[in-house]
């Protein structure tokens, strides 16, 4: 499954059903770049069992301002649009891994 770009307009659909790693990033943020690759990599090993959808914090600041997201890259774990783990600051791809299977 493709890594989804969401906005403000379409976060809550694209994070409804099933579990949902949402990376809130800018691309300003050199973590955050440290992290795309890792996420394009985890994305791959997942296949349909769960979404990847990055948001950028610069021009979706209502999503960020609904989940307190204070520092980038702030990952979260979602399950049926629900927070269920989360994340702050650079993560290995084991790491992130782990977060997800816990939820599936």
């Amino acid at each position: 499954m493709a890594i989804v770009n969401a906005t403000d307009q379409n976060f809550a659909d694209e994070t409804k059903d099933g579990v949902v790693l949402v990376d809130f990033w800018a691309p300003w943020c050199g973590p955050c770049k440290m992290i795309a690759p890792v996420l394009e990599e985890l994305d791959g090993d997942l296949g349909d069992k769960a979404k990847i959808v990055k948001v950028d914090v610069d021009e979706n600041q209502e999503t960020a301002g609904k989940f307190g997201v204070m520092s980038i890259p702030t990952l979260l774990v979602l399950k049926d649009g629900e927070v269920v783990d989360k994340a702050v600051g650079f993560q290995p791809k084991e790491a992130l891994a782990e977060l997800l299977n816990k939820q599936m």
